[in-house]
């Protein structure tokens, strides 16, 4: 390796302690795509000599194969190892390298600056404690520098370095640099940094990075390299209330009985009082356990076992907190969102929510409004596109504990996750509990679901009728309900158009309405269940998220799904509305099949070939496949 110290080799010991001693720094370089970041984290383990001789060789040979600097020593290539990086010219995921100086050690991570990769530079500033902002001096603030700075701010960084790269290629103007930075000042007002730094720099040329440029004698501020050497981060998470939430309930034996986790604020000592927010429950620290033998005290970032003196049921997903400060336990807040999918972010739609070793169900109750990156105005809004950002209600379907994010990072922030796909959606920051209904509690009652079938001689269910407008779902149906109103039993039926009368006529056809369509659809359904009812629903029901939120909603066996398979240009042939020629012609936007999409069933309870099955056909596949279930079983009361 390049970097020299003579206590490698005289005594290595004491270098060991010497590094173990240093403060870390961890920061990010973001910025538009193209402004030089990777360059610039390669200037900085170049010119910081940590670099081993086996990747210097490497970096030389592909500098001349695949880099863009006309065979010179490509910087970026230090940090662009995935192949589509080095043939584009481009950064695509985060790289996180580590490097030192004598004075601090540090964690860099590199974050792309394509639009379409902005989720990945979120999951770059999560941890930072500093952002380098890249901006080029031939370009100026770009949109992309703005929405960059807004993550930053959200994410809770306060101190940012705005870097004014390429200076080389404007002639070193002071004026480019001061017209820059006084544009940055003027748009970061109001994001609530403590400090701000413009350094102009050159990431290729080396100009001001490690030592003061003389192209630069009209500035008279730090270096990057000084800069990110004295700063002060200092962490505040030892002084917050503690906070461990429990990943796993370390039981090896029956004498032996800890739960492990990573402290994410506070400290704690054996001793101290803790309470469970989920039970109230409250115990005394017995041991703070470790591989390295116990502990007096663990403070934040630390990973440990602890045991308590009392037996007290606490399992995966639980939190240890202090019992003086406890956090928020709640089923619905307010949050900050970054939409990070391609698919629109839909109030109403179920989503899975995680906050650390917490997984709950959720929904997006209310989205107040939208930001606009480049003004910070905020905007009125019904969905959520890729990258954007907005100010969200969040309803959860049962309790869970948490911070506000300014209070405490790792208690604070969540993922929300798509029940389908399984796919990252989005990331949020957790602004305050909403409390309003606080006071709104489950009610018992004395005549259960069942009780309330039996006497119907039935069970009840939702008969859930999907497919295309016209492939004959609402026709079936009401066969199906008239065969078994035929047979005494009790049904009622909601169709896709009677409800849009009442219920949902205040909603349209977008996706976020059809969500809420569907959303308001299922809780009705479900209270026809708990009557005891035998329930018909027919609606295009498009998307399979919400056909399973509804399916959720109600117990194993109670939704039985109905897939009226009948090819799109059958239901247009059919087209007894007009609807289908609407669409083509235009005059329709947002139609199931034609200009908005229908995610057919992959595995339906009953499936109806709508090219081969007649109505009357069909219905009766249907009603001999609930006698089948047992869905028509007679109930009599005993004597």
């Amino acid at each position: 390796m390049a970097h020299q110290s003579d206590l490698i080799a005289d005594d290595i010991l004491a270098y060991l302690n010497a590094q173990e001693n240093k403060s870390l720094l961890r920061f990010i370089t973001c910025g538009s795509v193209d402004d030089g970041k990777s360059t610039l984290i390669g200037r900085l383990l170049w010119d910081s000599k940590l670099i081993f001789e086996d990747q210097l060789a490497a970096l030389e040979a592909d500098s001349k194969k695949v880099g863009t600097q006309g065979g010179e020593i490509d910087y970026a290539l230090l940090l662009d190892g995935l192949q589509a990086e080095r043939e584009q010219g481009i950064t695509i995921d985060v790289a996180y390298r580590f490097f030192s100086t004598d004075k601090r050690k540090f964690i860099v991570a590199d974050t792309p600056g394509h639009e379409q990769y902005t989720r990945n530079m979120a999951t770059g500033a999560s941890n930072a404690d500093v952002a380098v902002i890249l901006v080029d001096g031939r370009k100026g603030i770009l949109t992309q520098t703005k929405r960059h700075s807004y993550i930053v701010s959200l994410v809770g960084i306060r101190k940012i370095v705005v870097a004014v790269n390429k200076m080389d290629l404007v002639d070193y103007a002071e004026d480019t640099f001061r017209n820059i930075e006084e544009a940055y000042r003027e748009f970061a007002k109001d994001l609530g940094f403590e400090d701000i730094a413009c350094i102009p720099i050159s990431a290729l040329n080396g100009d001001n990075i490690i030592d003061r440029s003389p192209q630069t004698d009209w500035y008279d501020g730090p270096t990057l390299m000084h800069y990110l050497e004295t700063v002060q981060v200092a962490s505040d998470l030892k002084e917050k209330p503690f906070r461990l939430p429990v990943q796993w309930v370390n039981r090896p034996n029956l004498d032996f009985r800890g739960f492990s986790g990573t402290i994410e604020a506070g400290s704690v000592k054996p001793g101290d009082e803790i309470a469970i927010p989920a039970s109230g429950q409250t115990s005394i620290v017995d041991r703070i356990v470790t591989l390295d033998g116990d502990l007096e005290e663990a403070i934040a970032g630390q990973a440990v076992t602890i045991t308590l003196k009392d037996e007290i049921d606490i399992s995966r997903g639980d939190m240890l907190v202090d019992v003086k400060s406890r956090p928020d336990y709640a089923d619905q807040f307010e949050a900050k969102i970054i939409w990070m999918h391609d698919d629109a972010l839909l109030p109403g739609r179920s989503y899975l929510i995680k906050f650390g070793t917490q997984t709950a169900g959720a929904q997006i109750s209310e989205l107040k409004h939208k930001v606009n990156v480049n003004t910070l105005e905020e905007a009125a809004a019904k969905t959520l596109e890729l990258n954007e950002v907005g100010i969200c209600n969040v309803a959860l379907d049962r309790n869970v504990a948490f911070d506000s994010y300014v209070d405490s990072r790792g208690t604070g922030r969540f993922i929300l996750i798509d029940r389908y796909t399984n796919a990252t959606v989005g990331v949020g920051m957790i602004d305050h509990a909403l409390r309003r209904a606080s006071n709104v509690h489950w009610q018992a009652l004395d005549i259960s679901k069942k009780e309330r079938a039996e006497r119907k001689g039935q069970r009840s269910c939702v008969l859930w009728f999907t497919g295309l407008s016209g492939s004959g779902k609402s026709t079936i149906a009401n066969l199906v309900e008239k065969k078994l109103h035929s047979l005494h039993k009790h049904t009622y039926a909601l169709d896709g158009d009677n409800i849009r009368h009442g219920l949902n006529k205040d909603l349209g056809f977008s996706d976020a309405d059809r969500v809420e369509n569907i959303r308001r659809i299922g809780e009705t359904a479900k209270l026809f269940v708990d009557a005891g009812l035998i329930t018909l629903t027919s609606f295009i029901s498009p998307f399979r998220s919400e056909r399973k939120m509804a399916r959720d909603l109600l117990e194993e066996g109670e939704f039985i799904e109905i897939f009226v398979d009948t090819p799109l240009e059958i239901c247009e042939e059919r087209d007894v509305k007009g609807l289908y020629a609407k669409a083509r012609a235009g005059d329709l936007p947002n139609f199931t099949g034609i200009s908005s999409p229908y995610e057919a069933p992959e595995d339906p309870d009953i499936h109806l070939d709508g090219s081969k099955l007649n109505a009357e056909e069909a219905a009766e596949v249907v009603v001999q496949k609930l006698e089948e279930l047992g869905i028509l079983d007679v109930w009599f009361p005993e004597i």
